[in-house]
This record gives structure tokens, C-alpha cells and sequence, in this order.
């Protein structure tokens, strides 16, 4: 027996996590939780785009999350170079703190 989960469920679930991924980014001043938040918004307008997609019975949606979730990955590792490269010279993951790209 097949299950549907209604497409307002999804998109209020998806919303929410839209939402804290944004106050995470607003509120925090840590840039690996920033960074974290970053991709928690990026994968609510995953699941929003995958719910679409699932409720007009097109694939087009499901292509582009996938190659949002490869562009993601590479956003990762640059992402966690750039946080590693910075703590090493400031010894800081503090927003405020990481003035590096100041003139």
C-alpha cells in the first residue's frame, strides 16, 4: 500500500528548513556554522524542487537537484579549504574576526 505524503507537508517542511538555514546565517557569526546554514537552504530548495517535480509527474526538477547536489560538493571543498586556510592564519572561525579579504 502506497503512502502519499501531501505536497503542502513537503513544502512546509521545506520552508522550515529554508528559514533556520537563513537565521542560522543571519544570527551566527561562526563561518562553519554559516557555512552549514548555507547548505541547509540549499538542500530545503532541493527538496522543494524534487516535490514539484514528483507532483507534475516531470523529471526536470529531479535532473537539476542532481546537478545542484554536484555543485554543492565542489562548493564543500572549496568552501572548507578557504575555512582551513583562514584558521591557520587567524587561528579564528569568527566572522567579525576573519578580516583577511579587508583592504
Amino acid at each position: 500500500m502506497e503512502t502519499v505524503i501531501p505536497l503542502s507537508w513537503v513544502l512546509a517542511l521545506s520552508a522550515v528548513l529554508f528559514s533556520l538555514g537563513a537565521l542560522g546565517v543571519l544570527i551566527k557569526r561562526n563561518i562553519i556554522v554559516m557555512f552549514m546554514s548555507i547548505e541547509l537552504m540549499l538542500n530545503a530548495a532541493n527538496i522543494a524542487l524534487v516535490a514539484f517535480s514528483k507532483a507534475h509527474n516531470n523529471l526536470d526538477g529531479q535532473v537539476i537537484v542532481f546537478f545542484t547536489i554536484t555543485l554543492a560538493a565542489a562548493e564543500v571543498a572549496i568552501g572548507l579549504a578557504i575555512i582551513v586556510a583562514l584558521f591557520r592564519l587567524r587561528r579564528t572561525v569568527d566572522a567579525d574576526k576573519a578580516t583577511l579579504l579587508r583592504w
